[in-house]
């Protein structure tokens, strides 16, 4: 592992803005309520100026985002070496690093996913290098429905375990779309061996199916993270991307959804955000971030939600900004994320003049998805 240097940015700053923490599970972590998804430093959505990128990592970091997500699958290993960069710059006592193991590419070689206790090592030492640090607070299983998740339980957890008793990694997680992938493999693991679960789309303004899982993750500690909290671009005012399987009902409601929020002066990703930090139960939510407008707009977007700021008009950034939201999601496709989420910002005032509460319009937009409330999608090879 390279050795680091010595910490030369300090966080957090500007006191009353903070982003509010809560508990992961029973992991003693004490996470910001915003987790800085990586998967745009790799490059997913585009090229991206490494320098502004590690700026962006600074300044999240001084806004008091303490929780950061990667993998090597995100840009092919692209975005766990510009995060290295950026971390080494941090107390490393001071933030909470999370990367996966399990995948490595899109799907398209049956190398791209190897659980095998073999690789998961490999893999583990391989992120401590990229990453520069001597070990990684939380380890994830990446997208368990692609893999055998009983080859998960019995080979890859503990594999991981070897690594917690070596101290190269704290804790260990699981990652996955489907729910009932993730409960399988929580029912046959051991008590103990996982920590935290990283679920996405499954909490977000059409789908919270993710709800009827969390009583049994509380009794058991078990950590939650929310990732895609738009859905994989879903929730966005440009639509999703080509690629996205949402079925065309979906994907419908979503657009008209979109379009009601702009007609009352609203931008449905920073409502998306706001609904997705208000849930206490999940500790945190993943939101990918490549600029230091995109760090203010989204942790703005929260500590509004939160009550802690009074509301603003939205800015021209608003879409591009909670857009990116996806990138630390664990899901299919270029990191699960929202590379389309660019479009336009509306103003928060109505045509008459007056503002309009974001939370009525927040209650509209859910309204109009009961129609395909908790629909879903098939993922790897978990089928519904």
């Amino acid at each position: 592992m390279a050795a680091a240097s010595a910490p030369s940015v300090k966080g957090p700053e500007g006191a009353g803005l903070q982003l509010p923490r809560r508990p992961l599970g029973n992991t003693g972590l004490e996470v910001s309520i915003l987790g800085f998804g990586a998967s745009p430093l790799g490059g997913v959505f585009g090229p991206i100026d490494e320098t502004e990128a590690v700026e962006c990592v600074h300044h999240a970091f001084r806004r008091g985002i303490n929780f950061f997500d990667t993998s090597p699958y995100y840009g092919l290993t692209k975005s766990e070496t510009v995060l290295g960069r950026a971390l080494r710059d941090l107390p490393r006592s001071e933030f909470i690093l999370s990367t996966k193991v399990g995948r490595y590419g899109p799907g398209t070689d049956p190398r791209d996913f190897d659980f095998s206790a073999k690789r998961v090592t490999a893999s583990v030492a391989e992120s401590l290098e990229r990453l520069q640090v001597s070990y990684i607070d939380i380890i994830q299983c990446h997208d368990i429905e692609f893999g055998d998740l009983d080859q998960v339980v019995s080979e890859t957890l503990p594999a991981l375990q070897r690594l917690r008793s070596q101290g190269l990694v704290r804790h260990i997680g699981i990652t996955g779309l489907p729910l009932g992938a993730l409960q399988y493999v929580l029912d046959r693991a051991p008590p103990g061996s996982i920590d935290v679960v990283l679920s996405y789309c499954h909490y977000c303004l059409n789908d919270t199916s993710l709800l009827s899982s969390l009583p049994a993750l509380r009794a058991a500690g078990v950590g939650v993270i929310n990732a895609s909290p738009l859905s994989m671009g879903l929730l966005t005012s440009a639509g999703p991307p080509a690629w996205h399987p949402a079925p065309p009902a979906l994907r419908q409601a979503a657009a008209d959804a979109a379009a009601h929020a702009r007609a009352r002066g609203q931008d449905i990703s920073q409502l998306g955000l706001r609904f997705a930090v208000r849930q206490l139960e999940v500790a945190t939510t993943l939101v990918g971030m490549f600029t230091k407008r995109m760090v203010d707009e989204n942790i703005d977007t929260a500590i509004r939600a939160l009550g802690r700021l009074p509301e603003a008009a939205a800015s021209p950034c608003s879409s591009a900004c909670a857009g990116a939201a996806e990138g630390g999601g664990a899901g299919a496709g270029a990191g699960a994320g929202a590379g389309a989420g660019a479009g336009e910002g509306g103003s928060a005032r109505g045509s008459g003049g007056g503002a309009i509460d974001p939370d009525v319009v927040l209650g509209e937009v859910l309204e109009m998805f009961a129609a395909v409330k908790d629909v879903t999608w098939p993922s790897g090879r978990w089928q519904l």
